[in-house]
């Protein structure tokens, strides 16, 4: 009786796991998010201390690609099953100008990438697409001295700057605090179709620091 317990306890969380399982296949999703950092952020933290191509004297990099992710109107997939996780040398460094770091380029590839249903070229020819449609206002583009903004203001000075845009088709990322926080990450909402739109439920949870600091470019 006790195994035949077991076995029917087995069976339904077998169950309950398979949509979770099915739910991650290549082209199976609702909308793209390009998701950009803030390097300078990533440069004070210890493993960004760690890490000399993007942050040693004189790699003067702003926003950076962070990835592009496929996203579900709530939640995302992952992992998605690949014959193709090796990413070859040259295709990295194809990409180092707008994602420095190696170990990003093959991370976001397996993560994201192989859920997209795209080549492997294909992906990284549409993230440098959508990266490069961008004008970063002027004076976010390498700042000598810590800038102080807030959330709202970086949206609107980002919208201004490129018309195509509307508030809703950007996520500001800085962490919980509700003080003073240092910017991590800007992200853009594009449809299956390419064109902006507005983000899903993922990106709702957006920065609420009265001050939003954006630490200078190296």
């Amino acid at each position: 009786m006790f195994r035949g317990l077991v076995q029917a306890v087995a069976f339904v969380f077998c169950l309950l796991a398979m949509p979770a399982l099915a739910k991650d296949r290549p082209g199976e999703f609702d909308y793209y998010v390009l998701a950009l950092s803030w390097s300078p952020t990533y440069c004070t933290t210890k493993n960004g201390r760690k890490d000399r191509r993007q942050c040693n004297s004189g790699r003067r990099y702003s926003f950076v690609v962070h990835g592009l992710w496929p996203q579900y109107e709530r939640g995302w997939p992952d992992y998605c099953r690949t014959s193709r996780r090796y990413v070859p040398n040259k295709r990295i460094r194809s990409m180092l100008d707008i994602m420095p770091s190696k170990r990003l380029v093959i991370h976001q590839w397996r993560k994201h990438g192989t859920c997209t249903d795209l080549s492997q070229q294909a992906y990284f020819d549409l993230t440098r697409e959508l990266f490069a449609r961008f004008q970063v206002p002027a004076s976010y583009v390498a700042p000598s001295r810590p800038l102080l903004t807030t959330p709202g203001e970086l949206v609107h000075d980002f919208v201004t700057t490129n018309l195509w845009l509307k508030p809703d088709m950007l996520s500001v990322q800085c962490g919980r605090r509700r003080d003073r926080a240092n910017l991590s990450e800007l992200r853009v909402c594009f449809g299956r179709d390419l064109k902006p739109r507005a983000c899903g439920q993922n990106e709702r949870k957006t920065c609420r620091a009265r001050t939003l600091v954006m630490p200078p470019v190296r």
